[in-house]
């Protein structure tokens, strides 16, 4: 069995049920669990990583994909660990910036760090430092490296830009898109309906739950 927790629209618990016999995913997004993909073998949940709807000690595995950051740290370790199975396993990992080319990357990066840098929450720096700041009380595995790409046109850069929280952030108090500021440049270098390779590194942190001791 196996939790992925603030599973958002289901992206990973639909990759775990090809995998597991159930999964349990679980989000406070009444919206975002309205979109989830539908397996019969997964059972999606309104609730809060801190407080989950468990019994003791059931999970082999529990993920948590680009959302640890948001979480209480220490009560959801304290969930995580009650859920787990002796020697069970949590995984937590996160996607980085997108590379393209370095002409589009460092417009990117302008945006990024100087146009919408101070509208970054700040739960930001822990996804910027991939987790590695954050307490993970586990026994810690050694992880491959990661990268997932895809074959984009600029509007959908575009479409995947819209969606940062800083991006909405300085919308909402600027009644403008920063993205606005950025347009021509991008436009420069990436002509017309031309697909270019975008390539996200992918972070992770996977630990074991130590055994309980004999009683």
């Amino acid at each position: 069995m196996a939790w992925d927790c603030g599973t958002g629209n289901g992206q990973v618990a639909v990759e775990l049920a090809k995998s597991f016999s159930f999964v349990s995913a679980t989000d406070i997004s009444r919206d975002q669990l309205k979109h989830a993909g539908i397996r019969d073998n997964i059972a999606y949940s309104l609730a809060r990583a801190e407080d989950a709807p468990f019994p003791d000690g059931v999970f082999d595995l529990i993920t948590v994909a680009q959302a640890l950051h948001w979480f209480a740290f220490d009560k959801f370790f304290h969930e995580a660990n009650r859920t787990l199975k002796p020697h069970g396993v949590l995984a937590v990992f996160g996607y980085e910036r997108c590379t393209i080319d370095p002409s589009i990357d460092r417009v990117l990066d302008h945006l990024h760090d100087e146009i919408v840098g101070p509208y970054w929450d700040d739960e930001r720096r822990h996804v910027e430092t991939r987790y590695e700041h954050i307490p993970f009380p586990y026994k810690e595995l050694t992880t491959p490296s990661f990268a997932i790409s895809y074959d984009w046109t600029l509007d959908q850069l575009l479409g995947y830009i819209g969606t940062w929280s800083a991006v909405q952030h300085f919308i909402d108090r600027n009644a403008s898109s920063p993205v606005d500021r950025i347009i021509g440049d991008l436009r420069r270098n990436w002509s017309g309906d031309e697909v270019k390779k975008i390539t996200f590194p992918v972070f992770l942190r996977a630990g074991v739950k130590a055994s309980r001791k004999p009683a």
